[in-house]
């Protein structure tokens, strides 16, 4: 290599890796990176520390009446799902942990969809939403809200995820990415459909 090229790039290394950096944690190019070393941390972190609230500071939902509306234009309640096991997770697509943690909630909706009410509240605009999906292969299903989530579930960070028993108690709540396709996620639910 050219001895002059070496001296140049030598200078200017500092520059360089700030510029990386940059690009890295400021632009989409980065975005990917980010998903899987967010992924990579909370999927060991999912490990090492319960999802799962104590029961004496588990929070009994007031009221149900929330309106959504899915990709579909469709229109719901969470009154219509009272009584049943049901996981809120609140994302978007610009969100690198959102991003890290869909796959894992993807095999767990394909496993208990039929059994829990999944509710993946996209604070994001429809079109990207679609668009995101399909390029990603996800088939959960997103709403998105028409009023005010209930106060027991209001969070300004996102990814954050609750899941709420049949009796209305959030029994696990997590802001952040997780492994939601964990031994100890489908030992909760399978918990709270017994």
């Amino acid at each position: 290599m050219n001895p002059k090229f070496i001296t140049i790039l030598k200078k200017n290394l500092s520059n360089i890796l700030f510029i990386g950096l940059i690009i890295f944690l400021f632009t989409p190019y980065g975005l990917p990176v980010r998903a899987t070393m967010i992924k990579a941390v909370s999927f060991v972190t999912t490990r090492l520390f319960s999802l799962e609230i104590d029961k004496e500071d588990q929070i009994n939902l007031k009221d149900y009446n929330w309106q959504l509306q899915g990709l579909d234009e469709q229109q719901v309640n969470l009154e219509s799902f009272k009584g049943k096991v049901i996981v809120v997770n609140f994302w978007a697509t610009w969100c690198p942990p959102c991003i890290a943690e869909m796959p894992s909630f993807e095999q767990l909706y394909q496993d208990y969809g039929e059994k829990v009410v999944f509710l993946f509240v996209a604070n994001d605009e429809p079109e990207r939403v679609k668009i995101f999906l399909e390029k990603k292969d996800l088939r959960i299903p997103v709403f998105f809200q028409t009023s005010r989530a209930p106060d027991e579930m209001s969070s300004n960070s996102l990814p954050t995820t609750y899941i709420i028993n049949t009796k209305g108690y959030i029994v696990a709540s997590k802001v952040g990415a997780a492994d939601w396709n964990s031994q100890k996620v489908r030992s909760l639910l399978n918990d709270q459909l017994q």
